[in-house]
């Protein structure tokens, strides 16, 4: 047996498991779901019927679809809008600080938690009758700021976001953190010499520097937003009616409480292509920025 031949089976030897893997747990689940986007299965009968893109036309028309997704592009603009803030506080751990490597744990820490343990802490938290928030602004004498956080419908996806913010913003300020630690000291050396200030040097080395990270904290950004599936479920069920109610969670309950598997599987692919768009059109952003 040659050497070339040798060499070509132990490379597919090694890629045989990983490609079969990836083919039964991706591409076949992918296609399944496709197919299952084009019929009327209730997820329940051996059969069921082709009825073609019935499906998806009653997803746009569906007054609730669009009622989730702007639920859903509020968590994108309101965590998109506390990314300045997230590369504030980066900077600031990134300068040499007494306890730095502490407080950088803590920060981190909210993300590692188990997202049902989150859900219960702040359910609460924000308990309307024996919750630390109101009994805290009661206690400060803001009886007028006391809310019922989680069945009022003007303000239960900002306490919603609000913990997704507490959970999810410490990642951010790590990757910023990571971004800032890779851009070499002599950059900033050269541009002291040369009598830039501290402005200029964000301006043009940190935000340059770090706008590979930005890119990557985007796109967490909206592929979180329209996956938020764990916080407005376990604390709210998407209520009140449909006040809370995100995109996965109204596919979720088409699919299991509604029995409707036909227009669950179209949401699915439909949620697929919008992430896949945003993600192109985000690359084109970026494209040439930060080499």
């Amino acid at each position: 047996m040659s050497y070339s031949l040798q060499k070509k089976l132990v490379v597919v030897s090694f890629l045989f498991v990983p490609v079969t893997l990836l083919l039964l747990f991706l591409l076949y689940p992918s296609l399944r779901l496709l197919q299952f986007s084009l019929t009327d299965w209730n997820g329940i009968s051996k059969s069921f019927n082709y009825v073609g893109i019935d499906n998806y036309i009653d997803a746009f028309k569906n007054p609730d679809v669009w009622k989730a997704l702007t639920n859903n592009f509020l968590y994108f603009g309101i965590h998109a809008v506390f990314i300045p803030l997230e590369v504030m506080v980066a900077v600031f751990l990134n300068n040499k600080m007494r306890a730095s490597n502490f407080f950088r744990s803590i920060v981190f820490m909210p993300y590692i938690l188990n997202g049902v343990a989150v859900a219960y802490l702040f359910s609460f938290l924000y308990n309307p009758i024996n919750g630390p928030i109101n009994a805290l602004l009661e206690a400060i004498g803001l009886e007028s700021w006391i809310q019922n956080w989680l069945s009022d419908k003007g303000v239960v996806n900002y306490s919603l976001i609000v913990v997704s913010l507490w959970r999810f913003s410490g990642l951010h300020v790590i990757l910023f953190l990571a971004g800032l630690q890779s851009i070499p000291n002599d950059l900033y050396e050269a541009a002291t010499i040369d009598g830039a200030g501290p402005v200029k040097k964000f301006v043009h080395i940190t935000l340059p520097g770090i706008s590979r990270v930005m890119e990557i904290v985007l796109f967490l950004n909206v592929r979180g937003a329209l996956q938020v599936f764990d916080i407005p479920f376990l604390m709210t069920q998407g209520g009140p009616g449909l006040a809370s109610t995100t995109f996965t969670v109204y596919t979720i309950q088409t699919a299991f409480k509604y029995n409707n598997y036909g227009l669950a599987s179209s949401l699915a692919i439909i949620l697929m292509l919008m992430i896949i768009l945003f993600s192109y059109f985000q690359s084109k952003l970026f494209k040439g920025k930060g080499d």
